[in-house]
């Protein structure tokens, strides 16, 4: 694709609307007691840091509003949105539809808890088992419930159905993996920076390399492992893909053994690599899905677990639950959440924008990009850095936000599966 030096400076003159400024003293706006128009990025920096805990460390940059692919900060200044919320707005921010059932159903019913029933969740509940063609669906509220629900399902499977001695049971988990951030999530966890100073941890939890078929058939060979849990494709690691027939052979293996093939599709789910379920692309079938973050497009926390009755059924009422889950407010979004990714066709998009995005990183200069990974819309760049070039400071100055690295030193860009190639365009021009 060819641009001229004129738009390209014009594109990056629209998008930069000034230098970013570094966080003031901590004397300085966060201490004043009236404020001049409205709160200016340092002073709502200052303020998190000052109220709030400090379990993140967000990137400079206060959002106030967002459409489509694009953000504003409260100072005004436009970006293209290459994180969206990690897969959590596929749809594009606020997109209409999600928008008007979520502000209609508050207007008439928002939460019962599960003491009753309510008109919206078995609507819900027909409509997502009949999309993804299993018996029944758990609701819950994020991804990590979702994650816990699998394994609760697991364990109670393989002491009911599989006939694993009581309190015995194992879950075999991927390196690499990421799913959250309780003791059960970290219990899985082979990165230091999740789990260092937390134990001790969950039982029963054995850890294999991902991407390992004999590695798999090795820890499947004990009869207590009820269930391997993998992500389909690695987002935290790194976008990593696999080879191609490894999950057919993680169906293979897992059916031999009588194991739950558990896919947390929670990130890859959903449109994000091209298709419904990233496991689609190898035409598998795995006994647990989760599904959250663009389950609602952005607008309200619902995850679910999807499974057949054999699984589901163990579970028995009052043995696990959620006040949250299952409320009309949120099955109703995600209803519309849903819609929305069939009715755009956003897979088939993701996929043709996916492949143009690859093709263009793929002619970045080799000294800088050492890497190109990734399926549909959810890629990765591996970058060599210098003290000359800060690959995460030029994007940011030039109105595209994702994410800064750390030591690893690559770059997440999961772009909005609403993306059109005319965007995909003035992008590049950011990006190269």
């Amino acid at each position: 694709m060819m641009f001229s030096r004129l738009a390209h400076l014009q594109t990056v003159a629209v998008l930069r609307r000034g230098v970013h400024s570094s966080v003031a003293s901590a004397t300085s706006v966060a201490t004043k007691k009236t404020i001049q128009g409205p709160p200016s990025s340092d002073y709502i920096f200052e303020r998190e840091s000052k109220y709030g805990a400090h379990n993140y460390h967000p990137l400079p940059v206060a959002l106030e509003r967002g459409k489509g692919i694009y953000v504003w900060d409260v100072e005004g200044r436009k970006y293209f949105d290459f994180l969206s919320a990690y897969s959590a707005v596929n749809q594009g921010h606020c997109h209409p539809k999600i928008v008007n059932a979520l502000k209609n159903q508050a207007d008439k019913l928002t939460l019962t808890s599960r003491a009753f029933y309510n008109n919206v969740l078995g609507e819900y509940e027909e409509y997502v088992t009949k999309l993804f063609n299993y018996h029944k669906v758990l609701p819950m509220n994020t991804g990590v419930e979702a994650g816990e629900t699998a394994c609760k399902l697991a364990r109670r499977w393989g002491y009911t159905v599989k006939g694993i001695p009581k309190y015995k049971a194992k879950i075999v988990f991927a390196a690499g993996n990421f799913w959250g951030r309780t003791l059960s999530a970290i219990s899985s966890s082979t990165d230091p920076s999740s789990y260092d100073g937390f134990g001790p941890f969950m039982p029963g939890f054995e850890i294999i390399p991902y991407n390992d078929l004999p590695a798999l058939e090795r820890a499947l060979q004990d009869p207590n492992v009820a269930a391997f849990m993998v992500e389909p494709i690695q987002g935290e690691a790194g976008v990593v893909v696999p080879d191609p027939g490894y999950l057919m052979g993680v169906r293979e293996l897992c059916t031999q053994h009588q194991v739950l093939f558990i896919a947390d599709e929670i990130q890859t789910g959903l449109a994000r690599t091209g298709r419904w379920l990233a496991v689609d692309h190898e035409g598998v079938r795995p006994d647990v899905v989760l599904l959250g973050k663009a389950l609602s497009g952005g607008l309200y926390p619902v995850s679910a677990v999807l499974c057949d009755d054999e699984i589901m059924l163990t579970i028995k009422a009052g043995e696990h639950g959620s006040t949250y889950g299952g409320n009309p407010l949120g099955c109703r979004v995600a209803i519309a959440a849903l819609e929305v990714l069939e009715e755009e066709n956003l897979g088939e998009n993701a996929e043709k924008m996916g492949i143009i995005l690859r093709n263009e990183l793929m002619k970045l200069p080799s000294d800088i990009v050492t890497a190109v990974r990734g399926k549909g819309l959810l890629n990765a760049i591996v970058i060599r850095e210098t003290k000359d070039y800060d690959a995460w400071k030029v994007r940011w100055d030039s109105g595209l936000c994702d994410n800064k690295p750390g030591t690893q030193k690559w770059h997440f860009l999961s772009i909005l599966c609403v993306i059109t190639q005319q965007q995909c365009e003035v992008s590049f021009i950011i990006i190269f």
